[in-house]
């Protein structure tokens, strides 16, 4: 079976959105795709971040000058990410500065992945479980 383009992106929302771009970069692998910088000084209005594997997340500040949509709060994220390199993201992110949430490990029905939460307390769980 062959996956179409994802057309699912889920979003966060940040209190400081230029620090957890880096840190989504440096910890995790993303690629900054795309940033609309809002009014303030380092506001964030929108962001596309692309997942190397496919697939991607956006993102944006939690307080927001300009845009007619709320943002949600910050830190009340949890995101599943496939990857082939569940080993080498878990030191990775460890390595920046990610705080552990579930230790790398295998699980019954076939995955390997872990579960860390981000600088303002998203939880990122990355694993090789692609769904049924």
């Amino acid at each position: 079976m062959s996956t179409p383009a994802p057309t699912c992106w889920p979003c966060l929302s940040y209190q400081d959105a230029p620090t957890a771009i880096r840190f989504l970069v440096e910890a995790f692998g993303f690629k900054e795709h795309l940033v609309v910088p809002g009014e303030a000084d380092g506001e964030v209005v929108h962001c596309e971040m692309v997942w190397p594997e496919g697939g991607g997340v956006m993102l944006g500040s939690a307080v927001r000058s300009v845009g007619e949509v709320e943002a949600t709060k910050a830190g009340a994220g949890s995101i599943y990410v496939v990857t082939d390199r569940p080993d080498e993201l878990h030191a990775q992110s460890l390595a920046h500065g990610a705080v552990e949430i579930r230790g790398l490990r295998d699980e019954d029905y076939g995955s390997r992945g872990f579960t860390v939460a981000d600088p303002e307390g998203n939880r990122w769980s990355f694993g090789t479980y692609r769904g049924a």
